[in-house]
């Protein structure tokens, strides 16, 4: 499978989710995990993208479930959120949405298709 996308959060959070991927780290798929050299402005951005095996689904997924739990930071109540497309060679591209605390995943708008390969 071709996993990539991105999750948006703060400074707080971001810590959070550091120290989730770190708690999962398998010296293989976690090098997918990227963060910008430099942080621009007020939301950090964490980036996946990588090619998996299929058998490598459940660790990825409950990574991004357990980060999606993480709470507000703060009074404005904003949640980590993001977005991931997953290519699979035989069921095609499914979309990952990170939103209000957990990870949906539904099938991938046709437009993306031209990411499947």
């Amino acid at each position: 499978m071709s996993v990539r996308g991105w999750l948006e959060c703060d400074a707080a959070q971001l810590a959070t989710v550091q120290e989730i991927i770190s708690s999962h780290a398998d010296d293989y798929y976690s090098g997918g995990w990227s963060t910008p050299r430099q942080q621009v402005n007020w939301t950090h951005y964490v980036f996946y993208g990588a090619d998996i095996r299929e058998s490598a689904l459940d660790w990825f997924t409950d990574q991004v479930r357990e980060i999606a739990r993480i709470p507000a930071s703060d009074d404005d109540g904003d949640r980590i959120r993001g977005l991931f497309l997953a290519g699979h060679e035989v069921e095609g591209t499914t979309e990952w949405q990170v939103r209000d605390g957990r990870l949906v995943i539904s099938s991938a708008d046709t437009r993306h298709r031209y990411l499947d390969g």
